[in-house]
């Protein structure tokens, strides 16, 4: 794989690339025979995103990309970027792109037991609100989600706006916060190729004492190697 960092220009926060190689496509998951009714945590346990003790990783298997605490299985057809701090060079999320959408992926420290991400949601809704945006609840196979239209500045300098589509999945001792973009923000569908992209995730907490909604480390998987612009 090669890790490519992007033109040190931009912001603090910025994109850094992946480059896979070409593996055999990932067996699709079949939902379609799941109750409508099923939501929430009996929802996650049966389809995904896993905890390693619920699905233990397979280091033999070429599509398995090592992100530190999130393992991506890899599908032909999305691109896996890692947002990077210009300054120390650390991962702060995943992102998985593809023609017409993307989703930002980061995990958190939770209390076994305990939710979290009804508090969580509670917080990005006020946050858009305060910036003038908008968040609005709904009901999804995870549990609530949100909708945030968020007001930004377009290229040209003009006002916009930008929807993202949030949501939070309780894991045993972890959150992970999936954020969509484009298509999957305002047209969900489970057979949409990013959300059986997060379905197929495994999270490694680890054993560390850790406070909840500390984020969970994310690092550049050992096969790759960093190519300058």
């Amino acid at each position: 794989m090669i890790f490519r960092r992007r033109d040190k220009r931009r912001s603090p926060t910025e994109d850094a690339e992946l480059e896979a190689v070409e593996t055999p496509p990932a067996e699709p998951v079949d939902i379609s025979t799941l109750d409508e009714g099923v939501t929430g945590e009996a929802y996650r346990s049966m389809v995904g995103p896993w905890d390693v003790t619920e699905r233990p990783v397979d280091d033999s298997d070429p599509r398995s990309i090592d992100l530190g605490s999130i393992v991506v299985k890899g599908r032909v057809g999305f691109e896996l970027r890692l947002q990077t701090d210009k300054e120390t060079e650390a991962v702060q999320a995943i992102m998985l792109v593809t023609a017409d959408g993307a989703v930002e992926l980061r995990a958190f420290a939770k209390s076994r037991g305990a939710g979290l991400w009804d508090d969580v949601r509670k917080e990005i809704a006020a946050d858009a609100a305060r910036k003038g945006g908008t968040a609005t609840e709904l009901d999804g196979r995870y549990g609530t989600e949100l909708r945030v239209v968020a007001q930004v500045q377009t290229p040209d300098g003009k006002r916009g706006s930008q929807t993202s589509r949030i949501v939070g999945v309780d894991g045993p001792r972890w959150l992970l916060r999936a954020t969509y973009l484009g298509k999957p923000a305002t047209d969900p569908d489970p057979e949409y190729l990013l959300e059986a992209a997060v379905r197929d995730l495994v999270i490694v907490r680890g054993d560390i004492a850790m406070p909840p909604r500390e984020m969970l480390p994310l690092r550049l998987p050992p096969t790759a190697r960093k190519v300058e612009n």
